[in-house]
């Protein structure tokens, strides 16, 4: 059974992926666009899209899972290993985005992926 502190971390968490998802099929689409690096295959915009459907489903996902949960959570953690380079690709081409708007936001945004990892791996084991 999940502590309480597991379980606040992983609605948090839940709600970052749903709110993060549907920032990038809206209202920060553009800004997203910065963060797809160039060796990524296809149109920059079709990648925003489907990482944001990606994080509805997982935050979706965190809130609901009960009995495979912690596969949930690994799933998760993957995701955040997989945009990882996006976050490096945004600072070393020097790419602003909203809330990313100078070298120390872009390069301080890089230490949050592995506490991201983290969060998504001990708030869904049991």
């Amino acid at each position: 059974m999940a502590s309480v502190p597991q379980t606040i971390t992983r609605i948090a968490l839940a709600g970052v992926l749903l709110f993060t998802g549907v920032a990038h099929l809206t209202f920060a689409r553009r800004g997203f666009r910065v963060a797809v690096p160039d060796w990524v295959p296809g149109d920059p915009d079709t990648t925003v899209v489907a990482s944001g459907w990606v994080e509805i489903a997982l935050g979706t996902a965190l809130l609901l899972a009960r009995r495979r949960r912690r596969g949930v959570g690994r799933l998760v953690a993957l995701f955040f290993v997989a945009v990882f380079p996006g976050n490096v690709s945004q600072w070393t081409h020097h790419r602003s985005a909203p809330g990313l708007d100078t070298e120390m936001k872009r390069f301080g945004r890089l230490f949050l992926q592995p506490v991201l990892v983290l969060l998504a791996l001990r708030s869904t084991r049991s």
